[in-house]
């Protein structure tokens, strides 16, 4: 059995812990699956090669309450659940919505973090819009392949649709569309970022196409409740919405 020091220091040499013991031994090591792509939540940082953002932040913090390391590993949203399931890593931390799907295969914590469509309108618009009922015949963008395009069609928008959150910011800033639809924290933290010009966010804007993000363990992991436990203490003490501050998250959509 080796000491908590030498498998923090070892780093990858986690087969030294065996599977039933990484899950509920203190002082170990978590394998935590967290996407390259998914800023702010979760993204490769080119500056020093490693995954970052809020959800990776979140589980460290909650590691060092609780008295567990982790060792963050790249894996494609894709793969996340069928590499937590063969137990390739031992907890999802990433910007994955908690849906009865889901739940069919894996385990998720207490909501971390609620969001729904976030809205971009060019700078100058001033149009009084607080709801996709307010919205109707409007030009706006989506994503193809996100949740949003069919319930903006359902709400009688005029509905284009884009390859990436970029090219609908782009046709904000021209007026070839009024509004750009995605995810709410996505779209939040970019345009602070001054990724996108000529753009704001609709910050009066309540969304309507709402899910919970949570933390991912395999089915009846023990973990879970220490996972639970630092999450709920992040949230009474402040911690964790300093960490919301830090990444320019809008307030979690309760």
């Amino acid at each position: 059995m080796v000491s908590r020091r030498h498998a923090i220091g070892a780093g990858a040499a986690l087969t030294l812990l065996g599977a039933a013991g990484r899950a509920t031994a203190q002082g170990q090591t978590l394998r935590v699956g967290s996407t390259p792509t998914g800023i702010p939540f979760t993204f490769l940082d080119t500056s020093t090669n490693r995954i970052t953002g809020f959800m990776v932040e979140l589980i460290q913090e909650i590691g060092r309450r609780q008295g567990f390391a982790v060792d963050v590993q790249a894996t494609p949203f894709a793969a996340l659940i069928a590499s937590l399931t063969s137990s390739r890593i031992d907890v999802i931390s990433a910007a994955m919505l908690a849906t009865p799907a889901r739940r069919e295969q894996i385990d998720f914590s207490d909501p971390v973090y609620a969001y729904g469509e976030g809205v971009a309108i060019r700078e100058g618009e001033t149009r009084p819009w607080r709801s996709l009922a307010d919205m109707r015949g409007v030009a706006a963008g989506a994503q193809i392949g996100t949740v949003y395009i069919e319930p903006l069609r359902a709400a009688g928008l005029e509905v284009r649709t884009y390859d990436s959150v970029g090219d609908i910011m782009r046709d904000v800033s021209l007026g070839r569309i009024a509004a750009g639809f995605g995810d709410a924290p996505i779209v939040s933290y970019q345009i602070a970022q001054g990724t996108f010009r000529g753009v704001r966010l609709l910050t009066d804007y309540r969304p309507s196409i709402v899910g919970s993000i949570g933390i991912g363990t395999r089915k009846g992991d023990p973990v879970l409740a220490r996972i639970n436990a630092g999450l709920a203490a992040m949230k009474a003490d402040g911690a964790f919405a300093q960490l919301v501050t830090k990444w320019n998250l809008p307030p979690s959509v309760e």
